[in-house]
């Protein structure tokens, strides 16, 4: 058997923490069997799906590396041969016509849960002949649940769960105006596509309880369930903004490494014994359903950022260079970044990215190696440049000119002589110095600088701080 999961969202709103941790454990486990990952947009609620939540769920599975295999199928397309379905198990006598008003079923509704009953309907219309049926009411159509014994789940995750048959509705699989529901559709999309393991939040444990009779009305075979608690926050409640949950597109915006985001996602309810950081190649190799717990994840932001800054000092310079650059081109206001200055950035990079935890901090400190002359000082550097500081750079930049070498060893030897020389303490040209070369107090060591800058850029830097 080839297995075949699925990941099937509503494009209602953004792909969520959740959404998207369901679509890497689905991409993994297929992957991990040598297997297929299906992707399914699940858009038959036609008033709240929008084509922008569409857009916004290929591209945030596309940052996140989850390729689907074939095409992406689109439920909706599919409304006809969901409804022929709901006539074939009327055919059947699987299903039946209700003509219940609404005011019949509101009724229902409000006495079953002032008797603490979760069965909602009745079964008025279940066995009643349909010569009864009232004028001008157009009937759903509801399939036959079993009213007797138990529907038991051997879930892969949760294990054998259980539910007394008497306490699931029959509920509608094709509504009075002829459209298919949820509960339908989803039964016959999977079984059309071939899905073989149904790995998704515990919140449609419910669904499963009720999915599996229509497999069995059709005589299909019913896939494995497989259903992950859900997200919590920190402090132990269901995720939500409040806790920092976005859009998986806003963590991309934030700065976010789509793998450590994998990562991170792949932690949340998973394990593979003390392991923390652990590679795609490794997830594939390692992932199966028994390690995924049963108790609720909890998303923590800091430690997202805490893996993000370990993935970034661990990235390719080159790419981190190409992921930071639209910011800078955006915080700069040009079109290009001047080759020179890209390849001071392509210098700077491997001292830069040991201190940040994100892009965009990456890209706000790499800004300094890509700016022209005169260079923007902040508030804190302007009063280091004083007129005695001044003095002391030009003094400097003289001594600098002469050197043979403009390596790291030969520059810090050059100042620190400099300092001697004139009987000032090293801090006293290095702060100021740095003021002069980057705008600011902040910055890699001052000689690494100076040695990304060039002797060329670090000496018209300088010059330009005494013109201020």
């Amino acid at each position: 058997m080839t297995v075949v999961t699925r990941f099937a969202p509503s494009p209602t709103g953004y792909l969520h923490l959740g959404g998207a941790r369901t679509a890497l454990f689905n991409w993994l486990y297929a992957r991990h069997h040598g297997g297929e990952y299906r992707l399914r947009i699940e858009d038959t609620d036609r008033k709240r799906s929008t084509e922008d939540a569409v857009a916004k769920i290929f591209s945030g599975l596309g940052w996140l590396g989850l390729d689907h295999d074939g095409d992406a199928v689109f439920q909706s397309r599919n409304a006809n041969r969901h409804a022929a379905v709901a006539e074939q198990l009327l055919a059947d006598g699987k299903a039946y016509r209700c003509y219940c008003t609404p005011e019949e079923l509101t009724e229902m509704r409000e006495a079953a849960r002032a008797d603490g009953r979760t069965r909602l309907y009745d079964r008025l219309w279940r066995d009643r002949d349909p010569a009864d049926a009232p004028a001008g009411i157009a009937p759903a159509v509801r399939v036959k649940m079993p009213v007797e014994r138990e529907t038991v789940i051997t879930d892969l995750i949760q294990g054998e769960v259980r539910v007394t048959n008497d306490n699931l509705d029959d509920f509608i699989i094709l509504r009075p105006d002829g459209t298919p529901t949820y509960m339908l559709a989803v039964v016959i999309d999977d079984h059309d596509m071939g899905v073989t393991h149904i790995i998704r939040g515990d919140d449609h444990l419910n669904n499963a309880f009720r999915q599996i009779h229509v497999y069995e009305a059709l005589g299909w075979e019913v896939p494995k369930y497989a259903h992950m608690p859900l997200i919590h926050g920190s402090d132990g409640a269901k995720l939500s903004k409040r806790h920092g949950a976005l859009g998986v597109e806003d963590y991309r915006d934030m700065g976010i490494l789509p793998a450590a985001m994998r990562n991170y996602l792949l932690r949340l309810g998973w394990s593979h014994g003390d392991d923390e950081i652990i590679s795609t190649e490794q997830a594939i190799e390692w992932f199966d359903l028994p390690a995924v717990g049963r108790a609720p994840a909890r998303f923590d932001m800091e430690k997202l950022t805490s893996l993000n800054g370990h993935y970034i000092r661990e990235s390719d310079d080159g790419e981190l260079v190409e992921n930071i650059l639209p910011a800078i081109k955006k915080e700069l206001s040009i079109e290009i970044v001047p080759p020179a200055a890209q390849a001071r950035l392509r210098s700077g990079i491997p001292e830069l990215k040991q201190r940040v935890k994100d892009l965009n901090e990456l890209a706000e400190n790499s800004l300094f190696y890509c700016r022209e002359v005169p260079l923007p000082i902040t508030d804190k550097a302007a009063k280091l440049l004083d007129s005695e500081a001044l003095k002391n750079l030009a003094s400097l930049a003289i001594s600098l000119k002469k050197l043979n070498s403009w390596e790291i060893a030969a520059v810090e030897t050059c100042v620190r002589e400099f300092a001697e020389a004139t009987g000032i303490k090293l801090g006293q040209v290095a702060q100021p110095l740095r003021a002069a070369l980057t705008g600011s107090t902040v910055s890699p060591g001052i000689f690494n600088v100076m040695m990304v800058l060039g002797r060329d850029e670090a000496l018209a830097r300088i010059g330009a701080a005494g013109k201020k």
